[in-house]
């Protein structure tokens, strides 16, 4: 297999432009604290992309946001450029890697898993049933709800979900997690029986042990990783 996927393409319109070329123009930080250019410079972007400036809409007003403006013919010449990048897509399968699919994508799951679990922002809402009780965080108002509050565990169950997801993955990567359930030496010896057929019994020096249960436990949190993949696959983005 082998695969190359750059990067998103990126868009660079009139707003873009303006803070290019006012490069000297220092940010400044606006009312919730994010450095910004000033405000003349992205009235220069509206002035580049519609060719002119509108006042900030007062209260009731429509913003010009929501309705169709000119644009410019410098505006339509970058949505031109804009439309004929292309994200480089390239996949190529061998036969061998369908002999194990989920064993092959495994490989390319998991890394991707965990680096998303390093360097995520933010986290989806996770279904309380998928997560242990400890994790179901503390009950909000409805008012609190009707704001768009969180509550004190709703970024911990994301981190829990994509554990057990990298759980189950590196499990399947990782094939000898059976052994940890066997302890013992194996002493098999076959002993003929009168009617010319064989029977398999334990030696004198068998020891071997199997702890069924433990493993039971551990292939089935192996399962539920993977159906918790399954369930919020499309959340998997960052």
């Amino acid at each position: 297999m082998k695969i190359k996927i750059g990067p998103y393409t990126s868009w660079f319109g009139p707003y873009q432009l303006a803070e290019f070329l006012c490069f000297w123009a220092k940010k400044e930080k606006d009312e919730y604290g994010v450095p910004r250019k000033p405000i003349w410079v992205h009235n220069f972007g509206e002035w580049l992309a519609h060719g002119s400036v509108e006042p900030e809409p007062k209260v009731g007003e429509i913003s010009s946001w929501s309705r169709d403006r000119h644009m410019t013919w410098l505006y339509k010449f970058l949505i031109w450029i804009h439309s004929k990048q292309k994200r480089t897509i390239k996949v190529h399968i061998d036969r061998w890697d369908t002999w194990g699919m989920d064993h092959t994508l495994s490989y390319i799951v998991l890394p991707m898993l965990k680096q998303l679990q390093e360097n995520k922002h933010g986290a989806p809402y996770v279904e309380l049933e998928d997560v242990p009780k400890e994790l179901h965080g503390k009950k909000l108002t409805k008012k609190q709800k009707d704001q768009g509050e969180v509550d004190d565990k709703h970024f911990e169950r994301w981190d829990w979900v994509l554990g057990e997801m990298i759980f189950a993955f590196d499990s399947k990567v990782n094939d000898g997690w059976e052994d940890q359930f066997e302890s013992g030496e194996s002493d098999i010896q076959w002993v003929k029986l009168e009617n010319g057929m064989s029977q398999m019994i334990d030696g004198p020096n068998h020891t071997k042990v199997y702890d069924w249960e433990g493993r039971k436990v551990y292939e089935a949190r192996i399962q539920n990783g993977f159906r918790l993949f399954g369930k919020y696959f499309q959340n998997l983005w960052d």
